[in-house]
């Protein structure tokens, strides 16, 4: 059992892993959400929205959480005032604030002398720089992420499935997707440290959208997608330590993966069970 501990033995390497497992519990929370109710365009934008925040906190040196949490808002608010301002879709608005706040966020950034190391810090992540101090903070996000979701399970439960129902049941759809908007961003800010604001994505939906293939009710996809989500780091990070990859993208490529083992095996066990029931008819 040597391999598996060698590549935690350091405390860098242990904050890694607890920094990792924080971000994928958090990840999975709210990418429940993401799967159920198709919205992972939106996810993919949203993680991109953050970034022109994170860059401000860098050149004007404060706290990057800070800057992720304002450009979160802005997000929020700008999504919420194109859709109800306009007959546009909520997806054109998506579309369009993707591309405007990274573009955004590379023209900040590129404002520092330390340009390229900074962008990718901040695209890609550092999981082997998480602190101490970012590890609280992940926990503190964490909590508050579970909770909300854990609160709202009913009217995001009720929505997923059909809007129009859940505002005849008097539970506020559209107030509850603009908390749900907040969770996410909680979820993203509490998560971009570890695998950056590019891939972050994969955690978001990479292990909701694997457990959606096997899972039948919405609390057994929560907890298998959390259960893979957290091998995921783990073997991420371990795959990191053996081959020499970047720690970051290999914790995002695990999910990936894991998703078209999963997507194959199931196919197969349907096609196997499809022969049987026609052998059987004969």
């Amino acid at each position: 059992m040597e391999w598996l501990i060698e590549p935690f033995e350091l405390g860098f390497q242990q904050r890694a892993l607890l920094g990792g497992i924080l971000a994928a519990l958090m990840c999975a929370v709210v990418g429940t959400w993401l799967v159920l109710q198709g919205m992972s365009f939106f996810g993919d934008a949203f993680v991109h929205g953050i970034v022109p925040g994170v860059a401000a906190a860098v050149v004007l040196g404060v706290d990057p959480l800070l800057g992720a949490a304002v450009a979160a808002l802005v997000m929020v608010l700008l999504i919420e005032t194109i859709t109800r301002g306009s007959k546009l879709r909520e997806d054109t608005a998506i579309g369009l604030l993707f591309v405007g706040m990274l573009a955004l966020g590379v023209a900040i950034i590129s404002q520092v002398d330390s340009y390229f190391g900074s962008l990718t810090a901040i695209l890609f992540g550092d999981v082997f720089g998480v602190t101490a101090e970012q590890l609280r903070q992940q926990a503190v996000l964490a909590v508050i992420v579970v909770v909300v979701s854990l609160l709202l399970y009913r009217p995001l439960l009720a929505m997923a499935f059909s809007r129009p129902k859940a505002e005849l049941l008097g539970m506020r759809p559209r107030a509850t997707h603009v908390v749900l908007l907040l969770t996410i961003a909680t979820a993203v800010i509490g998560s971009f440290q570890v695998v950056g604001t590019l891939l972050v994505f994969s955690l978001l939906i990479g292990p909701p959208a694997t457990a959606a293939l096997v899972a039948r009710t919405v609390p057994v996809m929560m907890v298998l997608g959390a259960g893979i989500g957290v091998v995921s780091v783990v073997a991420g990070l371990i795959v990191s330590y053996y081959a020499g990859t970047a720690g970051s993208a290999t914790i995002a490529l695990i999910p990936i993966l894991i998703f078209f083992v999963v997507l194959a095996v199931t196919r197969l066990a349907r096609s196997v069970a499809g022969a049987k029931r026609v052998e059987v008819a004969r």
